[in-house]
């Protein structure tokens, strides 16, 4: 009689103690031209005029009018975002741009916007299905496009799309520039971490479960999330070890001056708790964390964890100025 080996379990299921957790570990270790690369890019892609269109109104809510737009990706294609614009235009005190999990998303979270706020939900480059991409959808794909090199790698041109976004919003509402906010979780968490140092329009930022925080830990165990497709190409292709540097985003969070809320897990299949602690005991403005009891699981305490993590990345997005600290 012949046994089939067993499989090899998909991701280890690792929790970690919170005072582990609440230890900085040492941190990565950022290219010279870190900064260099980022201003660059920024320049490139976060300045200057956006094109955009309206191509589709959705159906409202009582306080919203909600629209499907396309603008000009910094990847040289047509972006999806979606926009929620208050019916009266002078009630609009604050901005929110949204960034969004692996798996792209169909349409904005309409639990996330307050009544006075201004909000758009741009579609990272190649995860709208409906729109054609260089960049492939699936997240396994996507998170190896282009990383031959730093210049023209995924994420690069995710969080240039995030400058974009911004730049739509407040041409939108222009009375939102005063307190624009970013929120994104998973693979939005980390692309907002790497963008949001190099545009000083935003005000304040709540990143939940956030994803590519010390690549050196990311890259240490298996996981159910994207993680895993570059763990086993670098067994192959070692040589592009460097690129992901410049997509560190504990390493870019070291530049973030302005107020973050981050969730943390200390259970997480799919990005490693101590990447995103790592990413927490970077930032060097102002922080608040949150520690979630999981994040990426299915069933009641997942959707519970994510609820709560939810809840309070909005609270800390509205709280006064002088409550932030």
């Amino acid at each position: 009689m012949t046994h089939s080996p067993p499989e090899t379990p998909p991701e280890e299921m690792t929790e970690y103690s919170l005072s582990t957790l609440l230890t900085p570990l040492d941190p990565p270790v950022e290219p010279s031209d870190f900064d260099d690369f980022w201003r660059a890019s920024f320049e490139e892609f976060g300045t200057g005029s956006v094109a955009w269109e309206v191509v589709q109104e959705h159906p409202e809510t009582p306080t919203h009018r909600v629209a499907e737009i396309r603008f000009r990706s910094s990847a040289g294609e047509a972006a999806v975002a979606f926009v929620m614009l208050p019916h009266a235009a002078d009630v609009t005190r604050r901005g929110l741009v949204v960034g969004h999990g692996y798996g792209g998303r169909t349409g904005p979270d309409i639990e996330r916007v307050a009544s006075d706020t201004a909000a758009i939900f741009p579609v990272a480059p190649g995860t709208h299905i409906g729109t054609s991409s260089r960049f492939p959808a699936s997240p396994d794909e996507h998170v190896l496009a282009g990383i031959e090199h730093r210049d023209t790698y995924s994420h690069r041109f995710s969080a240039a799309d995030i400058w974009r976004a911004a730049t739509v919003l407040l041409e939108m509402a222009p009375s939102a520039a005063g307190a624009l906010d970013f929120s994104g979780g998973s693979f939005g968490g980390g692309i907002g971490a790497l963008a949001l140092p190099w545009d000083g329009r935003f005000r304040r930022a709540a990143l939940d479960v956030p994803s590519f925080g010390n690549h050196d830990v990311r890259l240490s165990r298996r996981c159910t999330g994207s993680g895993e497709a570059v763990r086993l190409h670098l067994r192959e292709h070692p040589e592009v070890r460097p690129v992901l540097d410049y997509f560190d985003a504990a390493i870019a969070a070291r530049r973030l001056r302005l107020p973050v809320h981050v969730s943390a897990a200390v259970l997480d299949p799919a990005v490693d708790p101590r990447g995103q602690f790592a990413v927490y005991h970077a930032v060097s403005g102002p922080k608040r964390l949150g520690v979630r009891a999981a994040g990426h699981l299915p069933g009641t305490v997942g959707e519970l964890s994510d609820r709560l993590a939810l809840q309070d990345g909005i609270d800390f997005l509205a709280l006064p100025d002088d409550r932030l600290i």
